[in-house]
């Protein structure tokens, strides 16, 4: 049997898909090549992969395929291996994984592995970050069908959408201490999007979730907190919070959704914590 296995979504790579899976081939003819056909189907055959006994599952494709390889490893003694073939790939920049697939092939099969915190939000495992209120709207409300119409495009245009509501109040428990914002963000490393670094002092592996309270979610006050993410200057914001904790709660009095890794987990409540660790795969 195969040691490695590599997961693959078609969908998400379009008209690149037979391309992608042909060059996969060639450059790692000893792997378990396995296509996904559905959502979810990722984590079924990772969790598959991890049964049968393969000692890495390798995920090939952006934050929402590694996110569903994640939950389907979680548990188990199997090692999570990245090419960061897909729209977004936060986590690969977190880990610095090259984006180009013989030099990602390379860094798999060197097999240098670190061990990282394996957070959770309820029962949905996740490795890099996780939002509640404004950016899981943003996912919610952005279909499949915008993002491969108009790419980074169509989350901005969601975006302006959302803003224009009011936004939920949202109660933070954490540490013994009650705090209310209307936008969180729980990180388990530095990085939000592009190279933007939201948790300036998170570490992957020091068994701490990084939270972020934004207060107010007004058009002025949305471009303030933008311009302070930009510059490294939002945790000195009066009405912002920044702390680190090993477990908060969630909750609000309205339906707010909640992401994980871009991907829809579910509403408040929700408890995030520390639910294991995960080996991966780094150059």
């Amino acid at each position: 049997m195969p040691e490695i296995a590599v997961i693959l979504n078609p969908r998400a790579h379009g008209e690149r898909a037979q391309s992608l899976a042909d060059d996969l081939f060639k450059i790692a003819p000893s792997a378990d090549l396995r296509l996904t056909a559905n959502p979810g189907d990722a984590r079924l055959l990772a969790a598959d992969a991890a049964r049968e006994g393969f000692r890495m599952v390798v995920a090939a494709g952006g934050d929402g395929t590694v996110n569903e390889v994640v939950n389907g490893l979680a548990g188990s003694e199997t090692a999570l291996g990245v090419i960061p073939v897909g729209t977004m790939n936060v986590f690969a920049r977190e880990h610095q994984l090259p984006a180009n697939l013989a030099e990602a092939w390379s860094v798999i099969g060197r097999g240098t592995m670190r061990e990282i915190d394996l957070a959770a939000a309820n029962d949905a495992h996740f490795i890099q970050l996780a939002g509640v209120g404004l950016d899981a709207q943003i996912v919610k409300e952005t279909t499949w069908e915008a993002k491969r119409a108009l790419g980074p495009l169509s989350y901005l245009i969601s975006a302006a959408h959302v803003a224009s509501r009011t936004p939920p109040r949202l109660v933070v428990e954490a540490g013994g201490r009650t705090r209310e914002g209307s936008f969180v963000l729980v990180g388990n490393g530095r990085f939000y999007g592009a190279k933007i670094v939201l948790f300036p002092d998170a570490r992957p592996d020091d068994g701490l979730l990084d939270v972020v309270i934004f207060k107010n979610l007004g058009y002025l006050d949305i471009v303030r907190y933008l311009g302070g993410v930009l510059i490294g200057r939002h945790t000195d914001m009066a009405d912002v919070q920044y702390f680190q904790t090993p477990e908060l709660r969630v909750s609000s009095d309205q339906e707010v959704p909640v992401e994980v890794d871009g991907e829809l987990a579910g509403v408040l409540p929700v408890t995030f914590g520390i639910k294991g660790r995960l080996r991966i795969c780094v150059p």
